[in-house]
């Protein structure tokens, strides 16, 4: 167990001051991560359900082996740890703005890191995201198409971390993305709101498919039931 409450790291980044916390959670008496930018919570390692999702409701509609995924954001490693579940993954790139994100991993900071740090099949890269698809850089310039893009950046599509990730959500941005995938490929994101028709309509026009699911869990404060959305899209096989 941990101090009940303790700063593991702070640093300043591009878009603002990032801090790395763990606190005891004295009802559950569990260690809580908790990734905050400037006094906005980002993630908590108390609530992961729908990151997991994120993952296998991406790779369930898939078929076959050897299949080579992005993810975009890292966080706590719980969409890239979900992805290296299922054996059918080749090869998985993990996509993170933010060098002390990754450095957390590399210094086995947070709980998950030595699942993602030691599987062979696993790459974590100092990348800009969203700029690398605009621009057609980095992952998005090398020639092999992927079988599954999964994105957890910003928290919605309206609401978004930066406004230069803004085009990613339109017609055009979304293109970009898909022309990145195999046929029959799969593009998911994660939102932490409701489904949104704006943008199912944005994405009913670039891919053969589209769904928004809502991933329901527990929220331990509350006493009630959470909710988040998972978008996935298919390209035409």
């Amino acid at each position: 167990m941990s101090l009940p409450f303790e700063e593991v790291d702070r640093r300043s980044t591009p878009i603002g001051e990032i801090s790395l916390r763990r606190r005891l959670e004295p009802t559950l008496q569990i260690d809580v991560y908790e990734v905050k930018l400037g006094d906005e919570f980002l993630m908590s390692s108390l609530f992961t359900t729908a990151e997991k999702a994120l993952a296998t409701l991406a790779l369930a509609e898939l078929s076959g082996d050897g299949l080579d995924v992005v993810v975009g954001g890292l966080g706590l490693g719980y969409t890239a740890a979900a992805v290296l579940e299922d054996r059918r993954v080749g090869s998985l790139q993990v996509i993170e703005a933010l060098q002390p994100v990754i450095d957390w991993h590399h210094r086995d900071l947070v709980p998950l890191a030595p699942r993602l740090t030691a599987d062979p099949r696993c790459r974590l890269i100092l990348d800009d995201f969203f700029a690398a698809v605009a621009a057609g850089s980095g992952f998005a310039a090398e020639p092999s198409p992927r079988h599954a893009i999964l994105v957890d950046i910003d928290h919605s599509p309206r609401n978004v971390l930066s406004p230069s990730h803004a085009d990613f959500y339109t017609p055009g941005g979304l293109q970009r993305l898909a022309d990145r995938l195999h046929p029959g490929g799969v593009f998911a994101l994660w939102s932490d709101e409701r489904p949104d028709d704006v943008f199912l309509g944005a994405l009913s026009q670039v891919f053969e498919s589209c769904a928004a699911n809502v991933v329901t869990f527990p929220n331990f404060y509350t006493g009630g039931q959470a909710s988040s959305t998972v978008y996935v899209a298919r390209t035409a096989t």
